[in-house]
């Protein structure tokens, strides 16, 4: 498991060691990664690596959750939803903070289904998700449990099939995202346009007009 002092952003000698292993993961990949490599790399001793991590797995996911701190979660703390947006419009702002950084950095995409999958990888995931689920709340707040519970479990199971796919050279980094795009369209699309017709507002109005965005939607797509 990492510890408490490594799971936060590294700062001093960590920091350097955790760099060089984020450039070894994005430019080398996750199996080049070995600790007399970054050792030598970063001009100390397998003894201080050992002193901060376990095992080369607990160095990977410190390296990742560190890289991870920097160029996804910190942009996604920030953010709040913007009056009259539509879930669609704002879930797809939490979901393009996310996978941006992946766009413009592969490898680490990579090494993160890597690493998810390793020992300690849950933990990786689980403070993802302490992160992004607080962002994801204040956009659905008003929205029924039911389709919360659907939607996680759609969308959750779109991305790791997505990932998995990615890492094997399926599909490009850059096809993610406009899938997910067209997935979390249609879900909210159907959502609002039902919420509409069971509110009994004219079929005309409400519903209308989302059904109007569906297809300038589609027809953009």
């Amino acid at each position: 498991m990492i510890s408490s002092d490594n799971s936060n952003h590294a700062i001093g000698p960590n920091s350097r060691i955790l760099g060089i292993v984020v450039n070894i993961l994005e430019n080398e990949g996750y199996d080049a990664v070995q600790l007399r490599e970054v050792a030598s790399r970063a001009r100390t001793s397998l003894a201080t690596i050992y002193k901060h991590y376990a095992n080369r797995d607990e160095l990977i996911l410190a390296a990742l959750q560190n890289w991870m701190e920097d160029n996804r979660y910190s942009a996604l703390t920030l953010q709040k939803p913007e009056p009259g947006d539509s879930l669609y419009v704002g879930m797809m702002r939490v979901l393009r903070t996310i996978f941006e950084p992946w766009e413009q950095h592969p490898g680490m995409l990579t090494a993160y289904f890597r690493a998810r999958g390793a020992p300690g990888g849950q933990e990786l995931v689980s403070r993802g998700f302490g992160i992004v689920a607080p962002a994801v709340f204040e956009i659905l707040g008003d929205v029924d449990n039911s389709f919360i519970a659907d939607l996680d479990a759609i969308i959750s199971s779109l991305v790791y099939g997505l990932l998995g796919r990615f890492a094997a050279g399926e599909i490009a980094i850059t096809d993610i995202l406009p899938i997910l795009d067209r997935t979390v369209f249609w879900l909210t699309n159907g959502y609002e346009v039902q919420g509409a017709r069971d509110g009994g507002q004219d079929p005309l109005g409400t519903a209308s007009h989302v059904e109007t965005r569906a297809e300038s939607h589609h027809a953009a797509g």
